[in-house]
């Protein structure tokens, strides 16, 4: 009896934990970019980078929306829990990186993508060959995800995008993610907890 009154306690605890994240005040909304202990250094070149140059002449033929696609997809088979074929996806945004004609790109905007190469290409990598270990894939995912927002907010999407965030994941250190749609699917929890999270940003 004990037992089961500890468990139910705990369970309790986690959901309050996960609903507290989702009412957040708006005040906050824009805190866990900047606050997020973990940027890379490019991170915040990016930013600078976005606000003060144009899109890179060749934007309609640059293939992000391939990369970001098959992000999505890692993205959702991680939210339902499908680690091989959150691995398959992995593979799939290596293949996009190598489509890639840079030769177009200005001075910044080559510096800002390589670094944003560089760090998404080694996460990818690390996803697609980890089909079966999706806490590891999961890891991965997190920082890959920092580097689709920097090449969204750098290059474009071709699409609404919206930054999401998860308060509970990494013992409640916290993660977002990019999603295609406003409805909360996390990629962190999975179908344990999967609307726990909040709507940050979008990106258009």
């Amino acid at each position: 009896m004990k037992k089961i009154i500890i468990s139910t306690a705990i369970a309790v605890t986690t959901l309050a934990a996960c609903n507290s994240g989702n009412n957040k005040s708006s005040d906050t909304k824009q805190q866990d970019h900047h606050d997020d202990t973990g940027m890379a250094p490019h991170e915040h070149a990016t930013q600078d980078t976005a606000s003060s140059s144009t899109m890179p002449s060749n934007a309609v033929a640059f293939p992000v929306k391939e990369i970001i696609s098959a992000y999505l997809q890692l993205k959702n088979a991680l939210a339902a829990d499908k680690s091989q074929d959150a691995a398959t996806a992995g593979n799939a945004i290596l293949t996009a990186f190598s489509k890639i004609d840079k030769t177009a790109f200005s001075a910044g905007e080559n510096k800002v993508y390589a670094d944003i190469e560089d760090d998404a290409k080694e996460h990818s990598e690390h996803i697609g060959k980890n089909g079966g270990n999706i806490a590891h894939q999961r890891e991965h995912f997190e920082m890959l995800s920092k580097d689709m927002y920097d090449l969204v907010k750098t290059f474009g999407g071709g699409q609404a995008l919206y930054k999401d965030f998860c308060p509970m994941y990494n013992n409640n250190k916290g993660a977002f993610w990019i999603s295609e749609t406003k409805e909360i699917k996390n990629p962190y929890l999975g179908k344990a907890m999967p609307t726990c999270g909040t709507v940050k940003e979008e990106i258009k």
